[in-house]
């Protein structure tokens, strides 16, 4: 029999077992439990993503900041853009389009108008919006996602019904809507898919928008928005089952169009960037130079098949229904990657490409099926270079 003191606390190795911590407590000795490690995040926020950057960008703005905001407009435009700090810091691109979109964006948000970005979908809408908030307001997680059963209650406040029952209308009771809580702190509300909301629904942000109040008439008063609140909305005008905006919502937003790539060197640019930045999150290693030329090839496809012309102009294309957008070339090289570095070589070959490519372009097999055939056999087949992509494909 092993007798150990009552007060025993420390490294004790039982006889016949492998050495552990252990903890005597009472008349039982328990290994002493480790706190388990922090479960990592798939996507963090984009102001925990990029803190360092907004950390550095604020120690060297010495511009004048808007009441409410973290950074003063132009620093903001620099965030999105990219830049490099005086004391060397790289602050990344974010959005490669025109630096003039990002400018009056940020301006409109100065003024009392909210932002509208519009754009067919995968035209980062959605990155900017998410970007722009963390830049201002340091929390882009006053969220309000648009869809076609959505109710007032999301755009302005609802009710623990619990407590209404038992107490009636109360402050206790209300549940405040990310919008109302925005205007309470005064930070910037991120409404996505606006047009996807019913159009009697979108009235509701008529008089946030207008008079910068939320009435709550069952307790006889309103709320009004703190400086530095505001709403950056998107929409896209392309997909089914959209509602169009009253005119009367549309003139309270300042609207700015987000464009696709104009040229095909700025979309490999951003397709490239971006799959490169999400390689670390799928644990995959860094894309490789060799991989530069399926990239090219991929969002030549893209773009041909989205303009229905090929690059010189000289032949014509039937468009499919796809959008075959930026966003949608990402995914393909992100899944060929995945494809390839488990179930291949590592490398981003044509084989592995084109298996992820036409699920991509064709989305109806009655429809689109013909169009995909139709330009491999006109398009691949006979151009230069993409001898071993046809050889793939066909």
């Amino acid at each position: 029999m092993h007798f150990f003191p009552p007060a025993f606390v420390g490294h004790f190795t039982p006889p016949g077992r492998r050495r552990k911590r252990w903890l005597y407590l009472g008349a039982k000795i328990c290994p002493v439990a480790k706190t388990p490690a922090a479960p990592a995040v798939l996507r963090p926020h984009a102001e925990t993503a990029y803190a360092a950057e907004l950390a550095a960008l604020a120690a060297s703005d010495q511009l004048p900041r808007p009441t409410g905001w973290l950074l003063s407009p132009r620093a903001v435009v620099n965030y999105l853009a990219g830049d490099t700090l005086p004391d060397g810091t790289e602050i990344s691109t974010k959005y490669f389009g025109d630096r003039r979109l990002l400018e009056v964006a940020v301006a409109s948000l100065v003024t009392d108008r909210a932002l509208l970005l519009v754009g067919v979908p995968g035209t980062a809408k959605t990155w900017v919006s998410e970007h722009l908030a963390a830049a201002i307001s340091g929390n882009s997680t006053l969220l309000v996602q648009g869809t076609a059963g959505m109710s007032e209650d999301a755009l302005r406040y609802g009710w623990n019904y619990a407590r209404l029952l038992s107490e009636g209308p109360s402050a206790a009771a209300l549940v405040p809507s990310p919008v109302m809580i925005g205007m309470q702190t005064g930070k910037l509300v991120r409404l996505e898919e606006l047009t996807r909301i019913p159009s009697d629904v979108q009235d509701a942000l008529i008089t946030v928008l207008s008079e910068k109040i939320l009435p709550i008439p069952e307790l006889n008063t309103a709320v009004s928005a703190v400086r530095g609140f505001n709403i950056i909305a998107t929409a896209n005008d392309r997909d089914k089952g959209v509602n169009e905006l009253s005119s009367a919502l549309r003139r309270r937003f300042n609207t700015v169009v987000l464009p696709l790539p104009a040229t095909l060197e700025e979309e490999i640019r951003i397709v490239t960037d971006r799959s490169s930045a999400a390689a670390a999150g799928m644990e995959l290693p860094p894309i490789q130079k060799d991989a530069a030329a399926e990239i090219r090839r991929l969002v030549t496809i893209f773009r041909e098949l989205r303009t229905g012309r090929t690059e010189d102009g000289r032949t014509q294309l039937k468009p499919p229904s796809a959008t075959l957008s930026t966003a949608e070339a990402i995914s393909v090289v992100n899944q060929s990657r995945a494809l390839s570095h488990h179930f291949g070589g590592g490398e981003l070959s044509p084989e592995f490409l084109v298996a992820s490519l036409s699920g991509a372009v064709i989305k109806d097999q009655g429809q689109d099926g013909p169009i995909w055939r139709e330009y491999l056999e006109v398009v691949v087949r006979n151009r230069k270079g993409w001898e071993d992509l046809w050889e793939v494909m066909k």
